[in-house]
């Protein structure tokens, strides 16, 4: 277990007395502040122009990565049985002592095992996978002196649950493991809408928010490229919330029912427009059937903009005849 910020534990009482020579330059003084590497502290950590007791070790260094209090009179205490008399104190009452670390961050810790399973398991791209740990996940604290890295020990997941167990470690003459287990959920971008649609609605980009769902999710219909829905139309109603399908969204109905339309008409030689009611609703390239409402006479054309339709090619000449006798 770690011990906590202040448990700096005194190994003086542990190491011979005798008494050494004091600094040959410069006077004794007590630092506030230390950094340490390795897990002992030395006179010369704790006490500037300590001489030649400078490597002397006095104390043990907190745990890796941690930062211990040492009162200052237990430092004077310790030096003074090494000949450091005449400290200069500066009115401190405490040392500060952090046993400085290489920190593995807990969200790279849950990169890395991303990472792995997506290779291993073929999950997707590792940013595409949500990791749910079992319980909170520390940053992995290393001695700055070690060399070896951090490796993967043990790798297992069931597609089924998507239950993973992940085990690190630090090979070495004292060797580390660090176990982790959790879900991993494989996921894709979706957009999601922060207001209603009714059929018809056009979506703009201030309309869905971009968030990571489940691709499960969307066995049986794909979601819609978020890339994609901005100045599309809704197909059908959609709630706040519920995420946006391809199978939701359609291009914007230029032509809706009973709407009032432009017929237009163009061959060589001839322009034909004329207006018309519109018999049933449509996006752009859609084949709808309009009423010409002097001719009380139904035909087809394609739906080529706002409120315009263009008649198919058979219908012309119907078109013409009815023209000359309006």
């Amino acid at each position: 277990m770690m011990r906590t910020a202040c448990s700096v534990l005194l190994l003086a009482a542990s190491l011979p007395l005798g008494t050494l020579p004091a600094a040959a330059q410069g006077n004794p003084r007590l630092k506030a502040v230390v950094t340490v590497a390795g897990d002992v502290v030395r006179i010369g950590d704790l006490i500037e122009n300590a001489g030649v007791t400078a490597n002397t070790p006095i104390f043990r260094a907190p745990d890796l990565g941690q930062t211990g209090a040492v009162p200052a009179r237990a430092v004077l205490d310790a030096v003074r049985r090494h000949g450091l008399i005449a400290v200069d104190a500066r009115g401190l009452s405490e040392v500060s002592v952090t046993h400085a670390s290489h920190t593995i961050a807990a969200d790279d810790i849950e990169q890395r095992i991303a990472g792995a399973l997506a290779a291993r398991y073929k999950l997707g791209a590792p940013e595409s996978i949500k990791i749910v740990f079992d319980r909170e996940v520390r940053p992995i604290e290393r001695a700055l002196t070690a060399s070896a890295e951090l490796s993967i020990a043990r790798i297992g997941y069931d597609l089924g649950s998507r239950r993973f167990d992940v085990s690190f470690e630090i090979p070495g003459a004292q060797r580390q493991t660090w176990r982790y287990t959790g879900s991993a959920i494989e996921t894709v971008e979706v957009a999601v809408p922060t207001r209603a649609f009714n059929r018809g609605d056009v979506v703009r980009a201030s309309d869905v928010s971009i968030e990571r769902r489940a691709k499960a999710e969307f066995s049986n219909e794909p979601p819609a490229p978020p890339a994609d829905v901005a100045g599309l139309a809704a197909r059908r109603p959609v709630r706040i919330g519920q995420p946006l399908r391809s199978a939701d969204l359609m291009k914007p109905e230029l032509v809706k029912k009973n709407d009032m339309v432009m017929l237009h008409y163009e061959v060589p030689g001839v322009v034909l427009t004329m207006r018309g009611q519109a018999l049933e609703s449509g996006t752009e390239g859609d084949v709808v059937s309009v009423l010409n409402v002097t001719s009380k006479r139904t035909i087809q054309g394609i739906v080529t903009g706002q409120g315009r339709v263009t008649i198919l090619a058979p219908n012309a000449a119907r078109l013409a005849a009815a023209a000359e006798t309006e």
